[in-house]
């Protein structure tokens, strides 16, 4: 131990004289992509975790980076293992010597930090190495130590441009700072701001995406400061879309070939930028800054049966990350039902873009749950001239059908004119699905979950026709019967019936 004390006092004393340097090195041109291999590319081919043949399948899938995990035995061996046991052994109280009489799954020994360092060199054009240091269970101390001596060999190594640091231990990533400045580091534990990471050095917040979606001002803070944004341990394809969408430069996966896949699809990459959401991601009513209400009787010219209520956690309600928006059996202002609309009117209006709404819808005959927008300038020039864009409509005596439509002074549905079509699916109430629009000077397309099935073109006429060169505002409900809803009148055994969504995102061309 005293030796430890003495090595680990050395290279702090030429870090600070200024002898521990970075030595001149060729840049590394890292992969254009945002996939980080949690403990390597292990999962799809069956390899041990923290292996070399791990860390090899990720530099040939060309991963950006790969991640693993550094400890320290009893002898002061620097190892690659998550755990703090490897085979019931707990490698601080353990020789090397020891740990490797137990070979891992694959016959590999288990390897130290300089195999692997030399290993993920080798034939490696563009693939970081992404190197936690676990905290020690002896002492902070220690972990201290571990750092310094890491850090020694990745600068003996001249592996200084491949590897970036991560820790969950602070003090580690501060004590990494100090030896070598300027190099990148990541903090894992997600209880700091971007703030506090500029001011102390920290290059990186790699935090689990719940803190994100938690504290998603911390993105903004995060670009703004040029702090790298990271994600841990994303596996589903919900999750990396939503990190994709709002174009985090990392993602930490054990799914390396499915964020590999859905990479090149992902809007943000083909020519899009999320500029307004809502992921709910809080509890309670819907978020003001966000969302208004449209309250009252009125049923827009439609006959509904319902009282929209404002302000009314039995009618809109976030809970468990998803907006509910609840149709109840209720008497109101001589209305027998309540419900809920929601509008984006006053908060925020768009002029194009693509629109997307992860919703799942309420099942029963007489529900007409709608995601739609009007022109803002309704109230000066009123409906149909104002133009309507029907996202999703739904009608529940219709179970397989959703509607895009289109309306306008010279095309809508008291003429029996609007541009109209449908798809159709066998679980509109069970899954969620991605409603959306793609909205261009020249043409609105239809779409369910990626498919178009409906496009209407700018004929290039006049305003009667094409009113959709102007700002329109969001609106999301829950209507009851109505002209269409409820043609084959209400079913009352089916209340309280329930539009659950998931998200709203709004992207704009670059």
């Amino acid at each position: 131990m005293i030796r430890i004390a003495v090595s680990s006092l050395l290279i702090v004393s030429l870090a600070s004289c200024g002898i521990l340097k970075p030595r001149s090195q060729a840049p590394v041109a890292f992969a254009n992509n945002i996939v980080v291999a949690h403990r390597g590319a292990f999962k799809q081919n069956k390899l041990p975790e923290n292996s070399i043949a791990a860390l090899k399948q990720a530099i040939a899938l060309k991963c950006t980076g790969s991640e693993f995990d550094v400890r320290m035995t009893s002898d002061d061996s620097l190892i690659i293992n998550h755990d703090p046991h490897y085979k019931k052994l707990p490698i601080e109280e353990t020789t090397y010597a020891d740990l490797i009489r137990h070979p891992l799954s694959n016959g590999e020994k288990l390897p130290t930090l300089r195999e692997y360092l030399l290993a993920g060199m080798e034939n490696n054009p563009a693939t970081r190495l992404v190197c936690e240091i676990k905290p020690s269970e002896v002492s902070k101390e220690r972990g201290q130590r571990i750092a310094a001596k890491a850090v020694a060999l990745v600068h003996e190594l001249r592996a200084r441009e491949r590897v970036v640091y991560i820790s969950f231990d602070y003090d580690i990533l501060k004590k990494i700072v100090a030896l070598e400045p300027g190099v990148p580091t990541q903090y894992l534990n997600g209880d700091r701001s971007p703030e506090q990471l500029k001011a102390d050095g920290i290059t990186g917040a790699d935090y689990h995406y719940s803190v994100f979606k938690k504290y998603p001002e911390w993105i903004t803070a995060a670009k703004k400061l040029g702090i790298a944004l990271n994600a841990w341990t994303v596996n589903d394809a919900e999750t990396m879309e939503w990190l994709m969408a709002n174009e985090f430069e990392f993602i930490t996966t054990n799914e390396p070939e499915l964020l590999l896949e859905l990479m090149p699809k992902t809007l943000t990459r083909n020519g899009w930028k999320l500029v307004w959401s809502d992921e709910f991601n809080y509890q309670g009513l819907p978020d003001t800054s966000k969302w208004g209400y449209h309250p009252g009787a009125h049923g827009g010219g439609n006959d509904e049966l319902q009282y929209y209520t404002a302000n009314d956690t039995m009618n809109a309600v976030v809970s468990n990350g998803v907006l509910r928006i609840i149709a109840s059996k209720e008497n109101r202002e001589n209305k027998s039902y309540t419900s809920s609309k929601l509008q984006t009117r006053n908060k925020a209006a768009f002029t194009y873009g693509r629109f997307e709404v992860r919703a799942k819808l309420p099942a029963g005959r007489g529900t007409w749950p709608a995601i739609w927008m009007l022109g803002t300038n309704i109230d000066s020039i009123s409906w149909p001239a104002c133009g309507e864009i029907d996202i999703m409509e739904h009608v529940g005596y219709e179970k397989d059908s959703i509607y895009g439509t289109i309306h306008s002074e010279a095309y809508n549905h008291i003429k029996g004119t609007q541009k109209s079509k449908a798809i159709y699916t066998a679980d509109p109430y069970t899954r969620f699905h991605v409603y959306a629009i793609e909205w261009t000077p020249e043409k609105i397309d239809f779409i369910m979950d990626g498919v178009v099935y409906n496009q209407i073109r700018n004929e290039h006429l006049t305003v009667r026709e094409w009113p959709f060169d102007a700002p329109f505002f969001l609106i999301l409900n829950l209507a009851i019967g109505g002209g269409w809803g409820g043609r084959k009148g209400v079913d009352d055994a089916i209340f309280p019936a329930t539009m659950e969504v998931d998200w709203v995102r709004v992207f704009q061309a670059r």
